[in-house]
């Protein structure tokens, strides 16, 4: 089994700059992907940003790519979400997700295993 724990969230202002992580631990090396992925109420879980392990590769969805980065910690089993000039809509809960094969970054359904989630709320 792989746990994943989120932390960091919390109530911030249009425009700051912030980062969550996300630290991995049990079978660890199970996981090739982690992802962070968006849960606003009313509307559909998106990928907001994955990395792989084995080689550098990572996915940004449209509307965050300019401005947040995704960046892991191999040693340490952590994964970091970077968010600038952060906006209202960024609004969500974040959950952290691994994928055993780290296949499909861009499908939610792709994903093994899930952390509890973090809530970022951006108020203007």
């Amino acid at each position: 089994q792989l746990q994943l724990v989120e932390s960091g969230g919390g109530s911030l202002q249009a425009g700051a700059l912030w980062s969550i992580h996300c630290a991995a631990s049990g079978r660890t090396s199970r996981s090739d992907a982690l992802a962070w992925v968006c849960e606003v109420p009313g509307k559909e879980c998106e990928l907001v940003a994955a990395i792989r392990s084995s080689v550098f590769v990572t996915a940004y969805a449209d509307s965050v790519k300019a401005r947040f980065t995704i960046s892991r910690d191999n040693g340490k089993n952590t994964v970091y979400l970077q968010m600038n000039s952060l906006k209202s809509e960024d609004t969500a809960v974040y959950y952290c997700a691994a994928s055993v094969s780290g296949k499909d970054l861009r499908n939610t359904r792709a994903y093994d295993y899930w952390g509890q989630g973090t809530q970022v709320t951006v108020s203007s």
